[in-house]
């Protein structure tokens, strides 16, 4: 788990600030009032159960959709005033592999660069740089339809910063890959960390959430429902305990019953409780439990996923 601090108090300016994003799709409230800010060298997890609106609050930041209400400024560019300036100054990375299978490696790095204006200074080289850092110097002259899942993802992700945006959004980068390939993701967004891009970061893995991410926005029914450290998270929203029960143990039939009493829920997995409890909660559990068989653990992001879906909303 990362342990870096929050840089909400820095005094840079963010290089992507959002304020007040609304959406409606179909009828239905999808975004609403979305905040979101993110500074160089910063990596931002956007994260949330599907439907909460973690995509459509992204294609807005990076100009696939248009906002109903709410500001998107990149680079200090308003993206509705000054959308060419803004646009140059990011780049997306989606959930599908976009790249153009007619041209190479090396092509489809040339061609997107084609696409922004002012042209790339030095693009050649560029593009040398960017084959090298991406591992993918021996395949510049391959189609990109031979290459391996991960290597296919480095390549959408050297096409998002061929141009040299200040502000990236990598949306599930690394879904389908091995885990071999998903670190060699996690490299590569480090790199784009340390030399000062503002990354922000779907994913639907938790290990890479807590790996990747210096800051955590949590998104529920397209509302903000809480942002911070995985472990500032945890706390506020789950507890400081998971208590493990297999059910099918002689006296865990009593547990319901003990919860219940107490105003607690609990996530059942496969054939086991996950109880959410605090120091005093986990004191009286040992207590009423004493010959129970059970594991106590730490949360961890999953265990908030499990919490939330348990939530009723409004």
């Amino acid at each position: 788990m990362r342990a870096e601090p929050t840089r909400s108090d820095s005094p840079t300016l963010p290089l992507l600030e959002v304020r007040g994003l609304r959406k409606t799709l179909g009828g239905k409230l999808v975004v609403d009032g979305v905040d979101l800010t993110c500074h160089g060298g910063e990596v931002i997890g956007l994260l949330g159960p599907n439907g909460a609106g973690k995509t459509t609050s992204l294609r807005m930041c990076y100009g696939f959709l248009r906002p109903d209400a709410g500001s998107i400024r990149i680079a200090g560019h308003d993206l509705a005033t000054d959308g060419d300036r803004a646009r140059r100054s990011l780049g997306v990375c989606t959930q599908d592999d976009t790249f153009d299978s007619d041209f190479t490696v090396r092509g489809n790095l040339e061609q997107t660069a084609c696409y922004y204006r002012p042209g790339i200074e030095g693009l050649p080289a560029r593009i040398d740089s960017l084959l090298d850092q991406f591992g993918l110097r021996e395949y510049a002259k391959s189609k990109p339809t031979t290459l391996s899942g991960g290597f296919k993802r480095r390549l959408m992700i050297a096409r998002a910063v061929v141009h040299g945006p200040k502000v990236v959004f990598l949306d599930e980068p690394t879904t389908g890959l091995d885990p071999q390939a998903r670190r060699a993701v996690w490299e590569l967004v480090s790199q784009l960390r340390a030399v000062g891009l503002a990354v922000v970061l779907t994913t639907h893995y938790m290990d890479e959430a807590e790996r990747l991410s210096d800051r955590l926005v949590l998104l529920q029914a397209g509302r903000v429902r809480a942002t911070g450290t995985t472990r500032e998270l945890l706390g506020a929203l789950v507890g400081e305990h998971i208590v493990v029960v297999p059910n099918n143990h002689k006296g865990a039939e009593h547990v319901p019953g003990w919860l219940k009493e107490r105003g607690l829920t609990s996530s059942s997995v496969l054939d086991e409780w996950h109880l959410a409890l605090d120091a005093g909660g986990l004191a009286a559990f040992v207590a009423a439990f004493p010959h129970l068989r059970y594991e106590v653990r730490p949360p961890t992001l999953d265990d908030l996923f499990m919490a939330l879906e348990r939530e009723d909303l409004p």
